[in-house]
């Protein structure tokens, strides 16, 4: 069994031209009323994205003559942001508050809907924010799938579009022109390899899967599965069910596997709200901080406490502060530049060592 902590590959491409890993948008958003009104409080400090560090040659890259469209002026344009979730969960209280700012910032006017977990109402939408007069669209998908009659009413207008955080199956520089987000296989990853130290590479451990239907489930479990099998054979994933995401669903999962496994060694839930619902459950079930390891993805404020608490073992961060990033790439793009078809950022990490010092950055 090799332990290998928090491999951290280098993966993927960056911005060409002019974009540089500079780009920062901080600050945490509380509650969804402080996001909705005020957006100032996601900036400022040093928790903004970083742009991996590129492999040798690149990526394939896109320029808005390539995409058919016309170069224009961000400042002048009127950009849509469609949120995909309803903002109860502090991932996406942050990323539309870093949105909401970056617009503010630059005097960019900003239609905005939020989709409510309901894929039907997204796509209308998006089709809504294209009839109010949106030139340019950025948009947080809720699936990966589905996104045809968006994709046609943006191509009749020659619409540029930015996905944050989940992916569309569809074709970079002709659908859309950017995605942004993380490396959510090398998530996985990394969530295993703190799973392996935490358990000392044996027994059984469970996935609380995020939803069905988007990229960031699959891949996060590809990751840390294949990760398991190669580096630890005597760590088993003996019990898989989605919680969609959701701390109350993490929290019903979780107790009907403590029924069925009360012996459980690990959880791996592929969001911290899940692993929070989690917590509640073991705590529920009288089981004690470290008697099961936790192991999440996101970097919220409240499963960094749980780490310092002793209920949480890990958390890889998932930085959901878009804003800079989607802005600048909309920028360099509407000015003629080349921009990565793939920008993959880089995430940091939350142990026992850094905890409690990282609270401040936690969102």
């Amino acid at each position: 069994m090799k332990s290998s902590a928090f491999r951290r590959t280098t993966t993927t491409t960056v911005l060409a031209a002019g974009l540089t890993a500079a780009l920062a948008l901080t600050g945490c958003a509380k509650t969804e009323d402080d996001a909705a009104g005020d957006t100032s409080s996601a900036a400022g400090g040093d928790t903004g994205q970083i742009v991996a560090t590129p492999v040798p040659g690149g990526g394939e890259t896109c320029t808005v003559e390539q995409f058919g469209g016309t170069r224009t002026d961000l400042a002048t344009a009127t950009v849509g942001f469609s949120q995909s979730e309803k903002e109860a969960n502090p991932f996406r209280i942050a990323e539309t508050a870093s949105i909401k700012a970056e617009a503010e910032k630059r005097g960019v006017k900003l239609l905005t809907a939020n989709a409510q977990t309901q894929f039907s109402k997204q796509i209308s939408d998006v089709q809504d924010l294209i009839a109010k007069g949106a030139d340019l669209l950025v948009i947080a998908p809720l699936n990966s799938d589905g996104w045809g009659p968006v994709l046609r009413a943006a191509a009749a207008k020659k619409i540029p579009i930015v996905t944050v955080d989940r992916k569309i199956n569809a074709t970079p520089c002709e659908d859309y022109v950017s995605f942004i987000g993380s490396d959510f296989v090398e998530q996985g990853r990394r969530a295993a390899d703190r799973m392996i130290e935490a358990t000392g590479g044996r027994g059984e451990v469970a996935i609380l899967l995020g939803a069905a239907g988007n990229n960031v489930t699959t891949e996060r479990t590809m990751g840390f599965k294949d990760r398991i099998k190669a580096e630890a054979p005597g760590l088993r994933v003996v019990f898989e069910q989605t919680g969609e995401f959701a701390r109350e669903k993490g929290q019903q999962v979780t107790e009907q596997l403590i029924q069925s496994n009360p012996d459980i060694t690990g959880i791996y839930a592929e969001n911290d709200e899940m692993g929070l619902g989690a917590v509640n459950a073991l705590k529920g079930a009288g089981k004690k901080p470290g008697d099961v390891k936790i192991v999440t993805v996101d970097g919220t404020r409240n499963a960094v406490r749980g780490i310092v608490d002793g209920w949480i073992s890990g958390v890889i961060e998932s930085n959901p502060r878009f804003g800079p990033l989607a802005f600048a790439t909309l920028d360099a793009f509407t000015k003629g530049e080349k921009v990565a078809q793939d920008i993959v950022i880089q995430d940091s990490a939350y142990t026992e060592e850094n905890a409690k010092s990282g609270l401040g950055k936690a969102y």
